[in-house]
C-alpha cells in the first residue's frame, strides 16, 4: 500500500492535484501532511476528500476497517496539517465534527464517493469525518 500511495502522491503532485491514471482518475483528490504522533515525523497521505464552503472534508474509514488509519490519530495529536489540493499548498486546522456535523457530512461526503457508504456496514466503529480549514496564514 506504501508503493502505491508513494505513486499516487508523485502523480497528483506532478499534475496539479489530478490522478492520470488508476482507481482516483476523475476523482476530488487532496494530499495532506500529518506529524507523527508518535514519532514526530511528517507522514504524507493521498484522501478523496468533499467541500463544505470554505473547508475540506475528509473521512477516517480506513476502508471500513475497524481500528483507525495512523493519519486520524496523528490530527488527534497534532491538528495542524499541510494540504496539497488542486496545485496549491497551504497550512490548515484540522478539526474533528460532532456527531451531528459528522452524519450530515458523511452522508455528503458518501453521495460523491459511493465506496464510503458501503464502509458503515463494514465496521461497528463510528468513522470520523474532519474539515480541514485554511490557517490564516495561508502559506505553508
Amino acid at each position: 500500500m506504501a508503493d502505491f500511495n508513494e505513486m499516487l502522491i508523485e502523480d497528483l503532485r506532478a499534475h496539479g492535484g489530478q490522478a492520470t491514471s488508476g482507481p482516483f482518475v476523475g476523482r476530488p483528490m487532496i494530499i495532506i501532511t500529518t506529524t507523527g504522533a508518535k514519532t514526530g515525523k511528517p507522514r504524507t497521505t493521498p484522501l478523496v476528500y468533499t467541500r463544505h464552503g470554505d473547508g475540506y472534508v475528509i473521512v477516517a474509514s480506513k476502508g471500513g476497517s475497524d481500528t483507525d488509519p495512523a493519519w486520524y490519530r496523528n490530527i488527534l495529536a497534532n491538528p495542524s496539517v499541510t494540504v496539497e489540493v488542486d496545485g496549491q499548498t497551504f497550512r490548515a486546522h484540522a478539526r474533528v465534527t460532532d456527531e451531528a456535523e459528522r452524519q450530515q457530512l458523511y452522508e455528503r461526503h458518501a453521495d460523491v464517493h459511493p465506496s464510503f457508504h458501503d464502509y458503515v456496514k463494514k465496521t461497528s466503529r463510528v468513522i470520523p469525518v474532519i474539515v480541514l480549514e485554511r490557517e490564516a496564514s495561508a502559506a505553508a
